[in-house]
């Protein structure tokens, strides 16, 4: 049994991972915490996040929330998780992170990290998206240079990062599967006389509006045909399952820096 400690357990997305560890096999609740000052703090994680009393009190120590924890679920932001990975690594305990938002710089603080512990780090952890990742590399490898590629992505307007990790994640993947620089090649914004589009540009277009889970679409656009591939988030409950299931994958892994790609079996 894999043991977990969830951050924001008070909030809208720990609800939802409590929940889904509670009907999940192979790993249970051990700890939850909220930041220092939350009305939450003190309550049953369970009944606050709808699910039931599972004996859990919510706590504003990370240290406290890990003391009976395996591992740590991390929905936050990237400083935030960069101060929670740092108490891990110091614990010993492992960390599956589904913030967004990370500059180059802190992933490589995260991925050094990970020579001291196991770290699952994915920009999205739905099933769905991870098989579009994989189908991204190939689809833009067999059609190469003769397509132009443009990706919006849609979410709710409390979504704090632009563009999503989702879709950097998926620009990144058809640079390399074309053999670009994603950060030489991104394009980000178009207005006025901004001249004909470039061969080698991915165009990268944001829409943040109302309750929009999250939405991405890939266009590979050639002469007389578009490609889409698309997936759409119908709830959070699909980001909640895959994050359990990535630390169920991760309970006794040894350290390292790993992704949905490898909880999947994908790579």
């Amino acid at each position: 049994m894999i043991k977990v400690a969830v951050t924001g357990a008070a909030g809208r997305m720990g609800g939802r991972i409590i929940t889904a560890i509670k009907e999940a096999d192979g790993v249970m609740l051990a700890g939850a915490t909220e930041r220092a000052g939350h009305d939450g703090i003190g309550a049953d994680a369970g009944s606050a996040a709808g699910c039931g009393p599972l004996g859990v009190k919510i706590s504003d120590s990370l240290a406290e929330a890990l003391g009976n924890a395996d591992l740590l679920i991390d929905f936050t932001f990237p400083e935030v998780t960069l101060e929670n990975i740092k108490v891990c690594a110091a614990l010993g305990k492992g960390i599956v992170i589904g913030s967004t938002g990370f500059s180059p710089a802190q992933r490589e603080i995260i991925r050094e990290y990970a020579r001291t512990i196991p770290v699952v780090l994915a920009p999205n952890m739905s099933v769905g998206v991870n098989l579009c990742f994989k189908l991204l590399k190939d689809v833009a490898a067999t059609l190469g240079d003769d397509f132009d590629v443009e990706i919006v992505e849609l979410h709710h307007n409390k979504k704090k990062d632009s563009p999503s990790g989702t879709a950097v994640r998926m620009g990144e993947i058809v640079a390399e599967a074309l053999g670009r620089d994603y950060n030489q090649v991104a394009n980000f914004h178009r207005e006025g006389m901004c001249g004909e589009r470039t061969k080698e540009e991915i165009g990268m277009q944001t829409v943040r509006g109302g309750d929009i889970v999250g939405e991405h679409t890939v266009y590979f656009i050639g002469q007389g045909e578009r490609i889409e591939i698309s997936h759409r988030a119908m709830s959070r409950d699909m980001f909640a399952r895959g994050a359990v299931r990535a630390a169920g994958w991760l309970g006794g892994k040894p350290a390292g820096f790993y992704d949905m790609q490898d909880v999947l079996g994908l790579k």
